[in-house]
C-alpha cells in the first residue's frame, strides 16, 4: 500500500515547519519535519557546476535519480550546530581538505536528532553535497553524533523508518555508510572525475550499518562491493 501523506503547519521554537506522516494509520507511522537548508539561486548554481566538473553530467537543473542511501554521522554535538554547519551556501574556511574541489558547502537530505526525530533539509531529487564519487544518485542522511557519542537506538529506529519510505518510493539499491564510499571506485554508479578527491571517513561506524543492514533484511538491498568478499 502507497504512504499516504499529511502535511500540517507546526511550530518548533519560533521556526514554523512543516510535518509529513508517512505510512498513516499503520505501525509503520513515522514523522519528517521540515527544516529547509538555503537553497537559493547561487546554491543551484553551484550545485549545477559540480554535476559537470566531478560528474561528467550537463544539466539544467541540480536534479538526481536516487540510487541509494547514505548514511552518515555530523560529529558535531547537537541539531542546531549540525543544521548550522550545512545551512550556509559556501564552504566554510576551515574545511580546506575538499574546499578545492568546491566552494560549495556539505549537506543532506536529511538530519536526525539524537532522539530520533527526522528533518528534511533538501528536496530527494535535488543533489546534495555529502558523499566523493555518488551524490549524483544517493540520498544523504546525517545523525547528529560521532565516535565519541555513538548513534542511539532511537537513530536506528529512525533511520530504518526513513530508508523503507524511500525505498518504497525510489529505485533503492543500496543502503551503505560513508566510510565505505570508496568501495564503489570502479562500480557502474562511480562517476567521480577527479583521481585526487578522496577523503578517509569513519561514519557511522560498522556497528551501526550491521544493525541497521539486519533490520532491512526483508528488502534485499544489495551490498556494497567490498563487503561481498568478507
Amino acid at each position: 500500500m502507497k504512504d499516504r501523506l499529511k502535511i500540517k503547519p507546526v511550530k518548533l521554537g519560533l521556526m514554523a515547519i512543516g510535518i509529513l506522516v508517512f505510512g498513516a494509520c499503520s505501525p509503520s507511522t513515522f514523522r519528517v519535519f521540515h527544516k529547509p537548508i538555503k537553497f537559493d539561486e547561487e546554491r543551484r548554481s553551484l550545485t549545477i557546476e559540480y554535476l559537470e566538473a566531478h560528474y561528467g553530467m550537463v544539466q539544467e537543473e541540480p536534479s538526481i535519480v536516487p540510487k541509494m542511501v547514505v548514511l552518515h554521522w555530523t560529529a558535531i554535538p547537537n541539531l542546531e550546530r549540525s543544521y548550522e554547519a550545512m545551512n550556509p551556501v559556501y564552504l566554510p574556511g576551515s574545511r580546506t581538505g575538499i574546499a578545492a574541489a568546491s566552494s560549495l558547502n556539505v549537506s543532506s537530505h536529511y538530519l536526525i536528532d539524537r532522539d530520533g526525530t527526522i528533518f528534511r533539509q533538501l528536496p530527494d531529487t535535488i543533489m546534495a553535497r555529502h558523499v566523493i564519487g555518488l551524490n549524483h544518485c544517493a540520498i544523504g542522511v546525517e545523525n547528529v553524533g560521532s565516535a565519541k557519542e555513538p548513534l542511539t537506538k532511537a537513530q536506528l529506529r529512525a533511520n530504518e523508518a526513513l530508508v523503507r519510505h524511500l525505498n518504497r518510493k525510489y529505485d533503492i539499491e543500496y543502503v551503505i555508510g560513508h566510510h565505505e564510499y570508496t568501495a564503489f571506485e570502479g562500480h557502474p554508479l562511480w562517476r567521480e572525475l577527479d583521481e585526487g578527491y578522496r577523503t578517509v571517513k569513519s561514519d557511522p561506524g560498522e556497528r551501526f550499518m550491521k544493525k541497521i543492514r539486519k533490520r532491512l533484511e526483508d528488502l534485499a538491498l544489495k551490498e556494497p562491493p567490498a563487503l561481498k568478499i568478507k
